[in-house]
């Protein structure tokens, strides 16, 4: 069996250097996005919610990016999980992108709050009809006896809404506003490339763009 410690491998695909890099994150992080969607990775709008609780123990789940601009990072959720309570207490998250082919990262921190009920509203309008009977038939985070419960409360709710289930008042988004983003290029020997974005002078201040050591 081949031993963990040696795992290895080169990281020789492509370079992210400081004058061929955007100086805006959000267009940088477009480009990659879309390079990762181009290039049909698994789930490229996949990415990594990392929060913290009032017992200060961080917790990470995965998410799907449903929406993005110059205000912030939009995913949607069930405002009672657990993510949902800790954002309530804890306004702050990150959220780490891994688009491992093109060995590429990008990690953003941020204040989190919610998007509009108009926003929420049409989004949700615009799922399948099991995902939008799904958002009510899942307790989500909350133990459960089995499969069985959502599998009843899925026929309950099908049956009470037919074609038209509304939003449930417990699910809708949420917007990360980035203060800091982290553009990741795996480069040989280690030496990967790291590009920093950071406010300079507070919220609406211009980007400084500065390279990590990785």
């Amino acid at each position: 069996m081949t031993s963990l410690a040696d795992l290895r491998k080169s990281y020789e695909r492509a370079e992210l250097d400081e004058s061929a890099s955007h100086a805006d994150p959000l267009t940088q992080f477009d480009q990659w996005l879309k390079e990762a969607i181009a290039a049909e990775l698994p789930e490229p709008n996949a990415m990594t919610l990392a929060t913290v609780g009032s017992d200060l123990r961080p917790s990470t789940r995965v998410v799907l990016i449903k929406g993005y601009d110059a205000q912030g990072i939009v995913w949607y959720t069930n405002f009672e999980s657990r993510k949902g309570k800790e954002l309530a207490g804890n306004p702050f998250a990150a959220l780490q992108f891994h688009w491992m082919e093109l060995e590429r990262v990008v990690r953003i921190e941020g204040r989190v709050e919610k998007v509009s009920d108009a926003e929420a509203d049409a989004y949700f309008a615009s799922r399948p009809l099991d995902s939008r009977i799904g958002a009510w038939a899942s307790p989500q985070s909350q133990v459960i006896s089995g499969r069985g419960v959502l599998v009843a409360n899925a026929a309950k709710y099908a049956a009470q809404f037919l074609l038209q289930p509304p939003r449930p008042p417990h699910w809708g988004g949420y917007r990360l506003r980035p203060d800091t983003w982290q553009f990741w290029q795996g480069r040989k020997s280690r030496l990967h490339d790291r590009l920093q974005y950071r406010i300079a002078d507070g919220l609406g201040s211009p980007w400084v763009r500065e390279r990590l050591a990785p």
